[in-house]
């Protein structure tokens, strides 16, 4: 299966739009240099004489969408080969630009690239795309890869200064904590303009070259977090076969559907109900969803026909202590999808709630052998 999937996203990565490289010829390069020229005062050198034609390439790319595009994004969604979802950093040419046509920044992460190009069809720009290893913009900020240092090295490296008449170049807001505008035009004259959150702003955006209140609220709303979920179940999806598969033999298939619903209401649910779930803190929110779902499985241990007491209300103790666990921690996992929390508060609730999680979670896998060792030796 996973032989198919590579093979059917090698080949369809080929036709994807925005990978056909325009190479600059020296009759291509001396007409953009007279559009600039021409442009800005008709009598001027052309900026990029010295710096800006030496190996420049502009790659070209459309707003359309095609098929290969949605399966890289279900691919991306689903976690297959996190790292290879990427376009080639550069300067890429949509439409028809010219020497006064925006320019906006990127991440070379395809989701990111797709979405913004999409969303300006019919609008001839540039799209300088940033080397942020595969990453969102917003994610790729934090981490300091959709940073000024970047910026600068790609308006630099791509000629841009002779490519364009204007110094402005647009920025996602989400990229705004890894860019600093001041730094960006000391060292390169080129102007910061932050967009707005949603690249489906942006021809609206243009406009007036305004942000309204609303295109800077940032939004995560039901469908914002359950296209986030295939992702979240993927990464544990391995663990929790193995783990099913070991409690159905030592247990019984109950048992084996308690872990694979701890692990789904960790990675599923919890991101689903995120608001409506009382609390502030993501560890107690988890723990509050992880004990309403064991409670089912606490009840069914207990009134087990057959079953001695002590068994019973072992096994009801192990689920009352593992489901909250696994629960809770995967629920403060998904703090780094969130538009809710801070690096600050995130740290806080790992220094506040992961000793609890660890403790709860290695009582009840000693209340679980204890009740397997028993299983096997026949005295349940």
């Amino acid at each position: 299966m996973h032989i198919v999937i590579y093979i059917i996203n090698l080949s369809l990565r080929s036709k994807r739009p925005g990978q056909n490289v325009i190479i600059m010829t020296e009759e291509k390069k001396t007409s953009i240099c007279e559009t600039t020229k021409n442009t800005i005062t008709g009598t001027q050198t052309c900026e990029c004489a010295d710096n800006c034609c030496e190996n420049t390439s502009i790659q070209t790319t459309t707003s359309r969408i095609i098929f290969a595009d949605r399966f890289d994004h279900l691919l991306a969604r689903l976690g297959w080969h996190r790292s290879e979802h990427r376009v080639e950093p550069g300067l890429y040419r949509l439409g028809d630009p010219d020497a006064e046509s925006p320019v906006f920044a990127s991440a070379n992460y395809t989701l990111s690239f797709d979405a913004l190009r999409s969303s300006l069809a019919g609008i001839d720009a540039w799209i300088l795309v940033l080397d942020t290893k595969g990453i969102n913009v917003w994610c790729a900020a934090g981490k300091g890869t959709f940073g000024t240092d970047e910026l600068v090295h790609r308006i630099e490296s791509t000629g841009l200064a002779g490519i364009i008449s204007h110094r402005k170049i647009i920025v996602p807001q989400l990229g705004a904590p890894g860019v600093s505008w001041p730094e960006v035009v000391q060292r390169t004259k080129f102007i910061v303009e932050y967009g707005p959150v949603r690249a489906n702003d942006l021809p609206e955006y243009l406009k007036t070259h305004t942000a309204t209140p609303e295109m800077r609220c940032v939004k995560f709303s039901f469908r914002d977090r359950l296209v986030l979920t295939p992702v979240e179940f993927m990464h544990f999806v391995l663990p929790t076969v193995a783990v099913a598969a070991v409690l159905w033999f030592l247990a019984g298939p109950i048992a084996a559907l308690a872990a694979v619903s701890a692990v789904l209401s960790g990675t599923v649910l919890f991101p689903l109900l995120l608001p409506v779930i009382p609390t502030r803190d993501f560890s107690t929110k988890g723990m509050i969803l992880g004990v309403l779902v064991s409670l089912p499985f606490a009840y069914v241990f207990v009134t087990t026909p057959g079953l001695p007491m002590w068994a019973g209300a072992l096994s009801a103790a192990a689920a009352l202590l593992l489901i909250p666990a696994v629960t809770a921690y995967l629920a403060l996992n998904f703090t780094g999808c969130t538009t809710f929390t801070s690096r600050m508060g995130v740290k806080k609730e790992i220094f506040s709630y992961i000793k609890v999680m660890a403790g709860m979670a290695a009582v009840g896998v000693i209340a679980g052998i204890i009740l397997g060792v028993s299983r096997i030796m026949g005295v349940i």
